[in-house]
């Protein structure tokens, strides 16, 4: 009797490997903590050096309203991962009215995640006005390096995650059939949705609330 021929084992279970790509973002968003471990330590060293200034300048801050913006972006972590659940489940679009939110598929979830995104971001540059016309920018000092620094290159990362979720969107527009593929997609951009949700969370607590 030949290998080909011999029959398939009922008995053992078959082995469930990995998806790659699901690992390989884990693994790149590694890398992404270390680069903001490395921001929270210039914020921390810079801070250490001019005590009198981050006290000046943290005055001027408006923590009402980074409270507000920080929400919106929390709570967009939620609707995220509620598109999440309606992509395991195969379920690329409303079954329903549009204010059936229980009938809602990844695509309005992730449109209002979007769309909170987006709030935070015109939040920022709402904020960083405000800042320039207290006199706080980029090059006034080492406070304000320090600020922009860190909080800007979160918001490009926040920008970067809103246009995944567009992707993600236009590909579910684009297939014909929702399958296993647009799913695992969706997962992905969720994992790095929340993680710079979590990310900001610090941002948050370090440069607003610990004086």
């Amino acid at each position: 009797m030949t290998t080909a021929s011999l029959p398939r084992s009922t008995g053992v279970p078959a082995v469930q490997r990995p998806n790659t790509v699901a690992v390989g973002t884990i693994v790149w968003l590694g890398s992404e903590v270390m680069f903001f471990a490395g921001l929270f330590a210039i914020y921390f060293t810079l801070k250490a050096t001019s005590p009198e200034l981050w006290a000046e300048q943290t005055a001027k801050l408006n923590i009402t309203f980074a409270a507000v913006n920080t929400t919106i972006l929390v709570l967009s972590s939620f609707t995220a991962q509620a598109g999440v659940f309606a992509a395991e489940r195969m379920q690329p679009k409303r079954t329903g009215k549009l204010f059936q939110f229980r009938q809602w598929g990844m695509v309005e979830w992730f449109f209002l995640t979007y769309a909170m995104g987006a709030a935070f971001v015109v939040g920022q540059i709402y904020e960083y006005a405000m800042l320039v016309s207290e006199h706080v920018s980029l090059s006034s000092d080492s406070y304000g390096s320090a600020f922009y620094i860190t909080t800007g290159f979160h918001g490009l990362h926040v920008t970067g995650g809103l246009i995944a979720f567009l992707l993600v969107i236009g590909r579910a527009f684009a297939v014909k059939h929702f399958g296993h593929k647009e799913a695992t997609t969706a997962v992905v951009v969720s994992y790095y949705w929340h993680f710079v949700d979590v990310v900001w969370i610090g941002l948050f607590a370090v440069i607003y609330l610990i004086r």
